[in-house]
């Protein structure tokens, strides 16, 4: 302020802004300028000028976070606007996960001939993006996680045109929701384009199906070796896939005589516990018609990680089972991705037996069962539902398709986890009671006979009764 009158003049602007060491494009200053001469009497005072310098300064942040993300390894940020921000949004997708895939899937289908057109495909490019654009490998990778979701017939496969690719993509997306996959917001034209980030998002989901359909007791009932002292089948029957894979990996490390784990992230990345595990799980010779495959161990002396990683897989390779991750992968502690090389591990070389003194018997589910809970999930509700009747118990989920058919809950009654050890069942019985009145008096549903305690002791009959009210509303 030259004259001291405590104002500076518009046209001063850009020399004071410089002053404070933040530099405006000449553009945006003559806007700026203009802005506060046709708004005001040309003077900015100090407060003002505050104002203004702190809202050009948010706006430069906001634009270095967006550059941000282009810079974070292993990331690819895709710009473009949307409806909601002119400014432009950002999605991101990994590298890692895309050449993971790629893997996979030349693998499942390169025996495939329908697939020939667009298989191999190449990790390094984007190929993978313009393969699915077809719905081809999409409903064959539907097939091949759920077998017989899609009568293969039905697939358009020969001559096709824009009309049958669409037929293609539809039948792909309406299936991909059959076996509980979260489609909504993914259209075919989405697929169409190859836009990564949701092929990269609905690959995921339907490989990660496929992975984890055998890890259910009611289908691997050698899975009760995996039951500790005093613990009932009921207790581990409410796992979750993830839970119970941690459980599988920690039972071998066990034997093996090494530290426990608790996650597929850090505590992985030495690749140690994998050695071990490798180890366990491989043929010992000792059935009939399977060969022994000994593992090399050495690898464990090697003092650089990724080295030892890459040790590690050289072995896993040997078993069949070198997918998902590369050492690099295992270094960084990648969890959806080691995840995946584990659930392949488990579905190749579970190493259980069931116990032979113990006569359980094991009731699967339903097709019934089946489709409600895949129903619930390809709604996005969370948690995911892995077991139709314990994981209902305290009626979080059911609160959530309440919302999907437009019936208000009133949140604020709604006891959220973590339960406390102590009255934990009586948080989640409150739960089940609010469910059954609103069920009963907002949605008008008939609950006769039905109360909060049957939703949550997972009384099959009065659920499931619930529920497909439930289903036929939506």
């Amino acid at each position: 302020d030259i004259s001291g009158n405590g104002f500076i003049h518009a046209n001063d602007l850009t020399d004071v802004l410089k002053a404070a060491n933040f530099s405006l494009p000449g553009y945006k200053a003559r806007e700026l300028i203009q802005n506060l001469t046709a708004t005001g009497n040309g003077r900015i005072s100090f407060d003002e000028f505050i104002s203004i310098f702190q809202d050009l300064k948010s706006d430069d942040v906001a634009k270095s976070f967006r550059k941000q993300i282009n810079k974070k390894e292993g990331i690819c940020a895709i710009g473009g606007t949307s409806e909601q921000s002119t400014a432009g949004t950002q999605h991101s997708y990994s590298e890692e996960e895309k050449y993971a895939f790629v893997n996979w899937i030349n693998k499942a289908l390169e025996k495939d001939p329908d697939c020939k057109h667009v298989l191999p495909m190449n990790p390094e490019t984007d190929d993978l993006f313009q393969a699915v654009g077809d719905g081809i490998v999409l409903c064959k990778m539907i097939n091949f996680s759920v077998p017989d979701t899609i009568d293969e017939r039905t697939i358009n496969k020969k001559k096709l045109t824009p009309f049958t690719i669409q037929e293609n993509l539809n039948l792909a997306l309406n299936s991909a929701s059959a076996i509980g996959c979260h489609v909504v917001n993914i259209g075919a034209e989405d697929l169409k384009e190859g836009k990564p980030y949701l092929v990269l998002g609905l690959l995921w989901q339907v490989i990660k199906i496929g992975l984890f359909a055998d890890i259910e007791i009611s289908r691997n009932e050698a899975l009760i070796a995996l039951l500790r002292e005093g613990e009932s089948l009921e207790d581990l029957m409410k796992l979750s896939p993830e839970e119970l894979l941690l459980r599988w990996a920690n039972y071998h490390l066990e034997n093996a005589g090494c530290n426990k784990i608790n996650n597929f992230s850090s505590d992985i990345k030495d690749s140690k516990a994998y050695y071990h595990l490798l180890d366990q799980v491989a043929p010992k010779g000792d059935e009939e018609g399977i060969p022994a495959i000994p593992i090399d161990m050495s690898g464990l002396r090697e003092k650089d990680d990724v080295q030892r990683a890459e040790c590690m897989l050289q072995q896993a390779d040997r078993l069949g089972c070198r997918q998902f991750v590369t050492a690099t992968d295992v270094v960084r502690g990648n969890p959806k991705l080691n995840l995946a090389f584990i659930a392949n591990l488990f579905n190749k070389y579970p190493a259980l037996h069931k116990p032979e003194n113990q006569d359980i018997e094991i009731e699967g589910e339903t097709r019934e069962e089946r489709t409600f809970r895949n129903w619930m999930n390809s709604l996005g509700v969370n948690p995911r539902v892995n077991h139709l009747y314990s994981d209902l118990s305290d009626a979080l989920v059911i609160f959530q398709l309440y919302e999907k058919i437009k019936v208000p809950v009133d949140w604020n009654r709604v006891n959220k986890p973590p339960y406390p050890k102590l009255g934990g069942n009586m948080k989640k019985l409150e739960n089940c009671n609010y469910a059954v009145e609103l069920g009963k008096n907002q949605a008008k549903f008939s609950l006769v006979g039905i109360a909060g305690q049957d939703l949550n002791e997972g009384n099959r009959t009065l659920t499931l009764a619930l529920i497909w009210q439930l289903m036929r509303r939506y």
